[in-house]
């Protein structure tokens, strides 16, 4: 389930999980990702929060769905470089008895995986997948290893789907994974829209660098991914909006970074 290719880690060409660590303010990228995160932070100083407030999204919605709604396993793709509160601190501080499992293909994402992921409780249980979220098949055939398929899974994609190859191939990774799972799963899922022409800009200019092309979609595409499913209020916002409470620290101004959490009927 664990294969280890071991692939080169390119420290010439910058990477969005090293940038985005660095733009939350995390220790784990090289000199080119400092340059083109200061580069990315001149042309658009919004997205060090939203670096730091998609982090915020993913520990209110964790919370809840540990919490509120009872789920017990997490299935985060495309999980990016491990910081604080990652998924399975959040999930086993709720419920120690917590599944997770993080799917990601970025060899330095997986070589701190293998240190810094790990159960947080003896009655839980998270691993780590090396795949590319291209590959939704392989993601749900290596994850059954781990979660049980007819119990509610939670589906994360937290931020990464921009980087899909077509719009098309957007919609068919989630309804893939999603199809595979049972009624009462529930979709996590944000990512960055084209309402801020710098976003955009910065965003043309990081596929410039030679990095992973990220495509900003519009709104409506984003919320287009939860047709079909039971959004949970207050719906499609901003993730600077989505349950935040008075007392959190923090922006709830919105940002161009749309979401929601949802449930398969």
């Amino acid at each position: 389930m664990t294969e280890d290719h071991s692939p080169l880690i390119r420290t010439d060409i910058p990477h969005s999980a090293r940038i985005w660590n660095y733009w939350m303010g995390g220790k784990d990228y090289y000199e080119i990702d400092r340059i083109a995160g200061d580069a990315g932070i001149e042309v658009d100083p919004d997205i060090t929060t939203m670096a730091v407030q998609s982090r915020q999204f993913l520990i209110r919605a964790v919370r809840y769905l540990a919490g509120e709604q009872g789920i017990r396993q997490f299935l985060d793709i495309g999980t990016g470089l491990p910081t604080m509160q990652n998924t399975h601190e959040v999930a086993q501080s709720v419920a120690p008895e917590s599944r997770i499992v993080y799917v990601d293909n970025d060899p330095l994402v997986l070589t701190h995986a293998r240190a810094l992921l790990t159960s947080t409780t003896p009655e839980g249980v998270t691993t780590y997948i090396d795949a590319d979220y291209h590959d939704p098949e392989r993601i749900i055939t290596d994850a059954k290893h781990v979660l049980n398929f007819n119990e509610p899974i939670a589906v994360m994609f937290m931020g990464v789907l921009g980087h899909a190859k077509t719009y098309d191939e957007l919609l068919r990774i989630v309804r893939t994974v999603l199809d595979a799972v049972p009624s009462g799963s529930y979709l996590v899922m944000w990512d960055g829209t084209d309402d801020s022409k710098a976003y955009v800009t910065l965003c043309e200019n990081y596929t410039g660098t030679g990095g992973t092309p990220y495509v900003p979609r519009p709104q409506a595409q984003i919320k287009a991914v939860f047709d079909g499913l039971e959004l949970v209020e207050p719906g499609f916002v901003s993730i600077t909006q989505w349950r935040s409470g008075a007392t959190e620290v923090g922006e709830s101004r919105p940002i161009s970074a749309y979401g929601a959490v949802a449930r398969k009927p």
